[in-house]
């Protein structure tokens, strides 16, 4: 005899849930850091702000990119440097946080409050780019994150309000031939996975590379250890910056429990739907309940549709 159909509908549900519970667990333990650009702030009076937050000492490196360094009192190195795409360099700022844990993020949102304070603006021309550290996975991990946002791209770019004048240029969709070229090859060395990225072996690539200007750019892989999300516009709001990062945390932490994931049939952006498989592909994440209440609601604002109807709500209801 069979399994009864309610007890197999529970027996996945749990399984469900428990794969979700699993994803936050192993999100929490990744390391991440983030770039955040604005303009109306010097690089001095923005390390006066990060200081004011997490404390230590201040001080001016110099260089090509004119740094300016907090070393907090735990040894970590928040920078404030420049940026040729921001404009005026007296009045323009990136920030750099040093290598983060979960339990760094209010800190992290204390710091963009103290900015936005500071005086500090996001117009068109700032972004964010989130870095997730993967030095502990395997290429076929690594190879599941792409496969993922590929698979998910039109609708996180959607979602994240991507402006076309960045798609063109500096945050290019994923290129198809990288996506040819890691389902033909399905890597499973880093070697394997450089030459899928890049065309063919390139152990000695530059960080200047041009295929970092992608929404997922695997240049740092194997410099820095870490794999960059480009998509997201700059912000001033805290809880946007943590948004922005979680969803890129629970990303890397699917792909990194996953056994594997494929890139067929890749989502179009649908007007009808978007917000109703935007939420059902957080809550695949693992980013439901009051924790993420938040997280959510800067996911979904930008999209139409209804979270509840996947074709619009039904006359009468």
């Amino acid at each position: 005899m069979g399994t009864p159909p309610e007890t197999q509908n529970r027996s996945t549900g749990k399984t469900t849930e428990a794969k979700m519970t699993n994803t936050i667990q192993t999100a929490k333990e990744l390391a991440f850091g983030t770039e955040l650009e604005y303009t109306n702030i010097s690089r001095e009076r923005a390390v006066q702000a990060i200081h004011s937050v997490v404390g230590g000492t201040i001080r001016y490196t110099g260089g090509g990119y004119d740094e300016w360094t907090v070393v907090a009192p735990d040894g970590r190195h928040w920078k404030a440097v420049s940026d040729g795409s921001l404009g005026s360099r007296s009045t323009s700022a990136e920030v750099v946080t040093p290598i983060l844990k979960w339990d760094d993020m209010d800190t992290l949102q204390a710091v963009v409050r103290e900015l936005r304070k500071a005086g500090a603006k996001t117009p068109e021309c700032t972004s964010q780019h989130v870095h997730i550290g993967v030095r502990d996975f395997n290429a076929r991990q690594i190879a599941n994150f792409a496969r993922i946002f590929y698979k998910q791209e039109e609708l996180l770019l959607k979602a994240a309000g991507t402006l076309e004048s960045r798609l063109r240029h500096y945050t290019q969709r994923t290129e198809r031939g990288f996506i040819a070229r890691l389902e033909n090859t399905k890597p499973t060395t880093r070697e394997e996975l450089n030459e899928a990225w890049f065309g063919d072996p390139n152990p000695n690539h530059t960080h200047y590379s041009s295929m970092r200007y992608h929404a997922i750019n695997l240049n740092n892989v194997w410099r820095t250890g870490t794999v960059e999300v480009r998509a997201f516009n700059g912000t001033n709001h805290a809880e946007e910056v943590k948004s922005h990062i979680v969803l890129c945390l629970a990303i890397a932490a699917l792909a990194k429990n996953a056994k594997c994931a494929s890139t067929k049939n890749q989502r179009t952006f649908c007007a009808e739907s978007a917000k109703y498989d935007m939420r059902v592909f957080l809550l695949r994440l693992g980013l439901i309940g009051p924790e993420f209440k938040n997280v959510r609601m800067h996911l979904l604002k930008r999209l139409p549709g209804s979270t509840a109807w996947k074709h619009g709500r039904p006359e009468g209801r």
